[in-house]
């Protein structure tokens, strides 16, 4: 062979492999996964740093809607639940009721148990009680399309909570309107927490419900963001369905910490219950309530993540959903639907709250919404 081709080729092959080294093979554990950026990555670090600096303020002003339709009377409001044992769809809900409260409408709440069945069996039920209006909380309408057409059908307006990835109104399937934070916000804010705190060097487990397509895509944004530090590791990407989180998680972190117990010291969950369940297990295996692993909550910021995170017990921040006026929104966007306007479009700015910034809170909302929403429906 001449020495020019001999050349030729085996830079091919050293191209070939350095592609192969940066691909992500899919691995959900694994001796970690190297990320492609640039060692150190100096420039996605300021950025994130930037970001996180922005995210931990608490003196964000209102910048939802200012204006809609006054109340339209006497309606009923029905809350299908995913699990009311998932904090965030409670506290949703919650919001839901003290809204409706508020306008003089009534609400019920129909618990799908987690399961399947269960949320279809839910739903159904809701459409023959012939609502004004249902909630699609916290589980993928395409589960229950049967339910969802039997609904549109009798022309029951369908507002979701986290039931699609974006905010704002859906086609297919067919949503007056999502209430949500825009979960490539979430992701990407929970990821640069991540790289801010440890400099860009860091072994990283990410928890996540892959029978929720919603929790399933923000995990896999969290694992692309994550993968622009190229010394920030993924250790681990436990699938953990979040009805099972009270048994598993336990038994996945002990499996996780004899693996990884000095590569682990970062963990990222799609919702913060998985820390609940993650700090018996913590404990036993003698780490440290303040951490390492430092753990972050990408959603929801029930008022027990605002505890352990306050109280610096195997949760170290959250990025919270603004629950109770998520639920306020939903009732006005029931209330725009009731009046024939369009959806109002807000959708909450990402926060991350600490031990530093929460003040000793067990919630975040934006300021002013009570207010708004009130002035909005004349009430």
């Amino acid at each position: 062979m001449r020495p020019g081709r001999r050349t030729a080729l085996t830079a091919a092959a050293l191209l070939t492999a350095a592609v192969l080294a940066g691909c992500d093979h899919g691995s959900s554990g694994g001796g970690g996964e190297p990320t492609a950026g640039p060692r150190g990555c100096p420039a996605v670090l300021a950025r994130a740093e930037a970001a996180v600096k922005r995210a931990e303020r608490t003196d964000v002003p209102w910048t939802g809607p200012a204006r809609g339709p006054r109340a339209v009377p006497g309606k009923t409001i029905v809350y299908v639940a995913q699990t009311m044992t998932n904090p965030g769809v409670a506290g949703a809900a919650q919001g839901v009721r003290e809204a409706a409260k508020a306008i003089g409408w009534k609400v019920r709440v129909i618990d799908g148990g987690g399961t399947p069945a269960g949320i279809q069996a839910a739903l159904s039920e809701a459409v023959t009680l012939k609502p004004s209006g249902i909630v699609i909380g916290g589980f993928d309408p395409n589960s229950t399309a049967r339910q969802v057409a039997q609904a549109r059908a009798a022309r029951i307006p369908l507002v979701g909570w986290h039931a699609v990835a974006s905010p704002g109104p859906s086609r297919r399937p067919r949503l007056f309107a999502n209430v949500t934070t825009r979960v490539e916000e979430t992701a990407r804010i929970s990821a640069d927490w991540v790289i801010a705190r440890s400099r860009g060097r860091a072994g990283v487990v990410v928890f996540t419900d892959a029978s929720i397509p919603f929790a399933r895509n923000k995990s896999e944004l969290i694992r692309k963001a994550l993968a622009d530090c190229r010394d920030v590791r993924l250790l681990a990407y436990e699938n953990i369905p979040i009805p099972d989180a009270g048994n598993r998680t336990p038994q996945e972190v002990s499996s996780l910490l004899s693996r990884f117990r000095y590569e682990w010291n970062y963990s990222v969950a799609i919702n913060d219950l998985y820390f609940a369940d993650a700090a018996p297990a913590l404990r036993a295996g003698g780490k440290p309530g303040s951490g390492p692993p430092f753990n972050i909550g990408a959603g929801d910021g029930d008022p027990s993540a605002f505890q352990r995170v306050n109280h610096r017990q195997y949760q170290a921040a959250t990025v919270p959903e603004p629950l109770s006026q998520q639920g306020w929104q939903m009732i006005d966007e029931f209330n725009r639907a009731f009046s024939g306007r369009g959806p109002s479009g807000y959708s909450a700015p990402v926060h991350i709250a600490t031990a530093a910034n929460s003040a000793g809170a067990t919630s975040w909302n934006p300021p002013g919404y009570r207010a708004a929403y009130r002035k909005i429906w004349g009430v």
